[in-house]
């Protein structure tokens, strides 16, 4: 078999891909190499939290993958991303939704069927690559929260592709608690689009959610400010081999 191409690169922004986009440089980041081009950005409001306590906060983010040459580039193939200490995930009392119901619906049944499970929402694109040309392909995303895993959350990604044939994502992300500076591992395991000839090219989101559990006020997610960062670790796995690594810094306020 041939030797798989390693390279790791220092600078990162990390984007939930999969899962879940998160939080990115201030003026976001451009890595390239071999023959892949990564932009990504992102962050979070508020940016003024509390010190100690867990505060809501809602956040945004997105992430291109583009070939060199143009066309369509190497599918990454699974992302895992790990998020500070100092943010919280709060899915207690929160509305679930199975990935089974979620198979052979478009985006809008999807949303109407679980919408009490939904915890954010974003856009995904792709490129197909066909003996005619790369055909690109788009669909809405929705994040909907999923049944927990030995204890532990999950999330589900959903979108539904409509060329060059229909295909329905309905992608189980496990949130892993970890010790360390890290609180949260979320991985996403990013299936074969239209049956391998498709890569991902852009994904974005937008999360939160604020619900209520016997009249007490939640956040989806929340975070608080201790040492002014807020730190996310990425690793992104592409197809022929190449490995992307590495962290970013978002800045906070304490209040």
């Amino acid at each position: 078999m041939p030797r798989r191409r390693l390279t790791k690169v220092a600078v990162l922004c990390c984007a939930l891909a999969g899962l879940l986009a998160a939080h990115a440089a201030a003026d976001g980041a451009l890595v390239k190499v071999n023959s892949i081009i990564l932009r990504a950005d992102g962050g979070f409001q508020p940016r003024l939290l509390p010190k100690q306590r867990f505060a809501p906060i809602d956040f945004q983010g997105y992430f291109d993958i583009a070939a060199k040459g143009g066309g369509k580039p190497v599918a990454l193939r699974e992302a895992v991303i790990d998020f500070d200490r100092d943010g919280r995930l709060s899915a207690g009392g929160l509305p679930t939704c199975s990935p089974d119901w979620l198979q052979a619906t478009g985006p809008a049944q999807a949303r109407q069927a679980c919408s009490g499970a939904i915890v954010g929402k974003g856009r995904v694109e792709a490129l197909i690559g066909l003996p005619s040309g790369a055909v690109p392909t788009g669909s809405a995303l929705t994040i909907f929260n999923g049944p927990s895993q030995a204890g532990n959350p999950t999330v589900i990604l959903h979108a539904r592709f409509t060329a060059p044939a229909p295909q329905t994502l309905a992608v189980v992300v496990p949130i892993e608690r970890r010790p360390g500076p890290f609180r949260y591992r979320a991985t996403l395991v990013i299936p074969a689009i239209a049956g391998g000839l498709g890569a991902i090219t852009r994904v974005e989101v937008d999360v939160g959610r604020r619900f209520s559990v016997g009249g007490q006020r939640r956040s989806y997610v929340s975070a608080h400010c201790s040492d002014g960062i807020l730190h996310t670790h990425g690793r992104f796995t592409f197809e022929e081999g190449t490995v992307v690594d590495g962290s970013v810094e978002k800045p906070c306020r304490a209040l």
